[in-house]
C-alpha cells in the first residue's frame, strides 16, 4: 500500500491526532475536542470541533469525512451533510457537523471518536457542454431502475 505524508497541526495541545483503530483500516478516526461532554438532542445539529487542521500534498487528494457507523447504527448521530470534503488548499480547523436522528439524546465525551477521515486521489474534470451523450444499457433510468430499491 502507497503511504503519503499528511501534515497535521494540533490547534489546541489536548487534541488527539488522528488514528487508524486497525491495520486494515481505510480511515483515521478524529475525535472531539470538547471541554466538557455535549449533549445533542433528537433532530438537533453540532459543530463538534476537533482541534485539528490538517495540509494534504496536493490538490490530487482530497480529505472526506465520514460517520462512524456504530455511532449512526446505535445512537442515530450522524454527518449532518452526509460526508466532509475537505479540499487540499483549506489550513482551517477540522470540525464535524453532526445531526442526532434518534429518538433519544446522545452525549458526546471529550475525546470521544466521532467521525473518520479517509484521505483518497481526486481529479478536476473539465466539463464541455455537449448536444448528445454516449448510449448505454441503462440509459436514463433513475431511480431504483436497476430493480434493486
Amino acid at each position: 500500500m502507497e503511504r503519503k505524508t499528511v501534515k497535521f497541526k494540533r490547534l489546541n495541545p489536548a487534541a488527539k491526532a488522528p488514528a487508524y483503530a486497525t491495520a486494515g483500516a481505510a480511515a483515521a478516526d478524529l475525535c472531539a475536542l470538547l471541554d466538557a461532554p455535549l449533549t445533542v438532542e433528537p433532530m438537533q445539529r453540532v459543530l463538534v470541533p476537533t482541534g485539528l487542521a490538517i495540509e494534504l500534498p496536493g490538490p490530487e487528494c482530497v480529505a472526506l469525512v465520514y460517520a462512524r457507523s456504530g455511532l449512526s447504527i446505535k445512537h442515530g448521530l450522524c454527518m449532518a451533510n452526509g460526508v466532509g470534503v475537505v479540499d487540499s488548499d483549506y489550513r482551517g480547523e477540522l470540525k464535524v457537523p453532526m445531526v442526532n436522528l434518534g429518538t433519544e439524546a446522545y452525549t458526546i465525551a471529550p475525546g470521544e471518536r466521532v467521525a473518520q477521515l479517509c484521505i483518497a486521489p481526486v481529479w478536476q474534470a473539465d466539463f464541455v457542454a455537449a448536444d448528445t451523450l454516449g448510449d448505454t444499457a441503462r440509459g436514463e433510468g433513475g431511480f431504483g431502475s436497476t430493480g434493486r430499491g
